[in-house]
């Protein structure tokens, strides 16, 4: 009984020691998410905007535009820029991620990825971690941009992206990311990035009539390469705040289930503690009552 009791009592130690990390983690988790909420919110207007501008530039110039990265053709070879954590802790946000990315190679791209013509850059070590595990042809360039979270370093991997697209070594390419709604929800999403997708127009709809200056092809060719680097830097963004919402929010259910389960141990603990007393007296009783016959 005493074994029992002091093995209880060690399992109640361990957990309020795991409990102590999950508080620390959760609040760690929430003043990231407070710079990281700032951050997304403050660019998704300006990137959205950006993205419906080139967007409607590529649908009504009627292919004028002197530039490859809006021509779609027959798709060989496919490119995944998959956004996921460094860290584990944050719930099925990284599995959720993989799973949809998964799931749009078979539903998708199953001709390509039977000629083994998938390919995915990885920004974030748990992706990378997990397609390199599964033989997946997955490149770690990008994989350590959390370390250092810049404009300048997500725009080398968009440039990357579109250089690669420009040589035709990729014929789409597709980023798979969280989009963040708030600390509790996020939106798991696979966006068109290469070729521009064009704004699906209805029949008799008016074509915006854009006046360009200086010369047309000169500033979309300044501008698509500025526009698709915002882009993808809002996705990292969206990305980013995703995790440490998702990472606060397990931290709080695990916190919850640390207490659940503490209540449980205290009442075992209790009830042996009871029985260790009563089998005691009981003993003693039936001793006092031996020695008196």
């Amino acid at each position: 009984m005493a074994g029992q009791l002091k093995e209880v009592r060690n399992r109640i130690k361990s957990i309020q020691s795991t409990q102590q990390i999950t508080k620390a983690m959760k609040m760690i988790s929430a003043t990231k998410l407070r710079k990281a909420q700032e951050a997304i919110v403050q660019m998704r207007p300006y990137a959205r905007k950006l993205q419906q501008l080139l967007s409607n530039i590529v649908s009504n110039t009627e292919g004028n535009i002197n530039t490859n990265l809006s021509v779609a053709r027959p798709v060989e070879k496919v490119l995944f820029i998959v956004i996921t954590s460094d860290r584990a802790s944050c719930g099925a946000y990284n599995s959720n991620l993989i799973k949809l990315t998964k799931l749009t190679i078979k539903e998708k791209y199953a001709a390509q990825s039977a000629k083994g013509n998938v390919y995915i850059w990885s920004i974030g070590k748990k992706g990378y971690e997990h397609f390199a595990k599964n033989n997946f042809k997955v490149s770690s360039t990008f994989k350590d941009i959390f370390l250092k979270l810049t404009f300048e370093n997500v725009q080398a991997c968009a440039q990357s992206a579109v250089k690669a697209f420009e040589n035709k070594e990729f014929d789409a390419v597709e980023i798979v990311y969280s989009e963040f709604k708030n600390a509790a929800t996020q939106r798991f999403a696979v966006e068109q990035f290469l070729p521009i997708p064009k704004i699906a127009t209805k029949a008799g709809d008016k074509k915006s009539d854009f006046i360009f200056e200086p010369d047309e092809d000169e500033l979309i060719a300044e501008l698509m390469p500025k526009i698709l680097n915002t882009q993808l830097y809002k996705a990292v963004l969206d990305a980013n705040a995703s995790e440490h919402g998702a990472r606060m929010t397990a931290m709080d259910k695990a916190t919850e289930n640390a207490n659940e389960i503490l209540k449980s141990l205290r009442i075992s603990y209790n009830r042996a503690r009871q029985a260790a007393i009563t089998t005691e007296l009981t003993e003693i009783v039936s001793g006092a009552a031996a020695l008196q016959g």
